[in-house]
């Protein structure tokens, strides 16, 4: 793992970066914001961004693919009342920042009194949530094409009804800069370093000519010697598993019924019909299904739901989010209750609430957004045998594929890439096929039971909101929920 003992300076590597390269310091960025502020802005930010990634994919013993790249930019925004201006370069140097602002200012009407100046950026303190250390420089190409065979062979050696392995490692070190000001109080400049990894293995079985695949992977912001050959004899032992119990698999049936949840990466489905409707972008609009219930019950006692970017070198964890605020952790609901929503400065201030340093942004040439990180709901007091137990004729999902979520709505449909009939309170046949149909913020009041096994998901979620992409985190513990629809292919 990569450490960071002693305290590492992230804003001191940032100007190394982003900053002396191209003869930029502090000085310039506030005579830079101040020429936004000669303008009756009411925020602005200027974000800075390298980010150097690499990824190998195997497929039947042979490399496939590989790839480098690295990307650098600034971003800057001005911020009036509920409009955004926002212009973005490749070009790191004083005439792109120059060109950048001037561009920005025509949000605001000049003079008046609106205009200001910037006070002294004041460094902000990054926390220590993960290392600093570049995780595509942890080993050698050869070394992260030797994980890949390994975990090939690792799959292979579990069945030798395997017959097609598929591997994709990849790495990230990203640095990001920001120096913002709003009318009210002095500037703030604040960087991060952001290390990423991750691993996905697909595995294709076969018997009497009949094919199915199971998948796993993981990762988090640490490095390649995350992955240990005991974590890649675990993705194998999971995908070929999946893919095995696939084959026994019979057509799932289809209808209104009970349906109960793994815990882990389940919780995608938590992030998706719920979270997205929790941000705060939805609710000042007033298109969530969630709009205007902060205060109200939203869901059945027990169902407490946080989002957490401060958890220990996780994928969705960040030390400060892309407005430089501290990110935190953020009660969403409350044992049914719904107690806020995610914020980015933007709506923070439109919706008169703090921010909750959920400002999240692709890069530097995309505008921030409220996002979720890590999102997950809190355990209860049933074990997950109980839970099983307690169901008469149902479905057991342990395992999600993809899906699709109306946020306004809150309606959903996912498929499920691993599940069981529950029949008399034991598990019995696999099924295959199935899709879950709802509604999200419905099911939140159909839970029943809630496991206390809460688990996060081994690191391979990538959210996806208006183009943007982002690395995010997701968990539960078991649920029970109640009258879900089913949809079955069993004639």
């Amino acid at each position: 793992m990569i450490t960071s003992d002693p305290p590492f300076d992230h804003l001191a590597a940032a100007r190394r970066l982003l900053l002396t390269p191209f003869d930029l310091d502090e000085s310039l960025l506030q005579r830079v914001l101040d020429g936004v502020f000669t303008h009756r802005a009411d925020f602005a930010d200027l974000y800075f961004q390298y980010t150097r990634s690499e990824s190998f994919s195997l497929e039947e013993g042979i490399v496939k693919s590989g790839s480098f790249d690295i990307e650098q930019g600034v971003g800057v925004r001005a911020v009036a009342g509920d409009k955004t201006a926002f212009s973005y370069s490749d070009d790191i140097s004083a005439a792109a920042l120059g060109e950048a602002a001037d561009a920005v200012r025509s949000i605001a009407r000049a003079g008046g009194a609106g205009a200001r100046r910037v006070g002294r950026l004041q460094p902000h303190r990054t926390r220590a949530l993960y290392g600093s250390g570049d995780p595509v420089a942890s080993l050698e190409a050869a070394a992260k094409v030797r994980l890949l065979e390994r975990v090939e062979q690792l799959a292979r050696a579990r069945d030798p009804r395997v017959k097609q392995v598929m591997a994709n490692v990849g790495a990230e070190y990203d640095v990001m800069l920001v120096a913002r000001s709003d009318k009210r109080h002095d500037g703030v400049i604040a960087a991060d370093v952001r290390p990423l990894v991750r691993m996905s293995l697909t595995v294709i079985v076969e018997q009497d000519g009949r094919r199915e695949q199971g998948f796993a992977g993981g990762g988090g912001r640490v490095d390649l010697s995350h992955f240990t050959d005991e974590v890649l004899a675990r993705y194998a032992g999971e995908a070929v598993d999946m893919a095995l119990t696939n084959l026994a698999a019979r057509p799932a049936p289809a209808g209104v019924m009970t349906v109960v949840l793994g815990p882990g990466w389940p919780g995608i489905l938590l992030h998706e019909a719920v979270g997205h409707g929790l941000e705060g972008d939805f609710n000042r609009k007033g298109s969530s299904a969630f709009s205007g219930k902060v205060g109200q019950r939203v869901a059945s006692k027990g169902v407490t739901v946080i989002d957490d970017g401060t958890l220990r070198d996780r994928r969705g964890s960040l030390s400060i989010d892309d407005e430089g605020n501290a990110t935190g952790r953020t009660v969403l609901i409350e044992d049914g209750i719904l107690r806020g929503y995610l914020q980015d400065a933007l709506n923070a201030r439109l919706m008169k609430v703090a921010p909750t340093g959920n400002g999240r942004r692709e890069s530097f040439a995309h505008l921030p957004m409220p996002r979720m990180t890590n999102t997950y709901m809190l355990g209860g007091d049933r074990t997950h045998e109980e839970v099983i137990r307690s169901v008469k004729k149902g479905v057991f999902a342990s395992n999600f594929g993809g899906g699709q979520v109306d946020i306004t709505s809150g309606k959903f449909v996912f498929s499920m890439a691993q599940a069981w009939l529950i029949e008399d309170g034991r598990l019995t046949a696999p099924i295959k096929g199935a899709t879950l149909i709802g509604n999200g913020p419905d099911a939140l009041t159909r839970v029943t039971m809630i496991g206390d096994d809460m688990a996060l998901d081994p690191g391979i979620g990538t959210c996806g909101k208006e183009g943007q992409s982002v690395p995010v985190g997701v968990g539960q513990p078991t649920l029970r929920i109640e009258g879900l629809t089913v949809g079955g292919t069993a004639g």
